[in-house]
């Protein structure tokens, strides 16, 4: 069964006073285009990306990011 990887960093950020994407990026030392493709979810983050996201936040880790069950592949 596949499963994808789902966040909520954009929620999160009207949350936090409508953080850019910029500011989101410069806090947690990436370019706008991987938190572009972060919330896209064309884009896994390395666990201490997620980590320093979830900091900026001040939250855990699954507050932000989220396994889902995908369609089962047919064999």
């Amino acid at each position: 069964m596949d499963r994808a990887l789902t966040n909520s960093i954009r929620r999160l950020r009207f949350e936090h006073g409508e953080m850019t994407q910029q500011d989101l990026a410069d806090q947690v030392g990436v370019t706008r285009q991987t938190i572009i493709a972060l919330e896209a979810a064309r884009y896994a983050p390395s666990l201490l990306l997620a980590l320093r996201i979830a900091r900026v936040f001040d939250v855990n880790v699954e507050d932000v990011f989220h396994l889902e069950n995908g369609r089962q592949k047919s064999s």
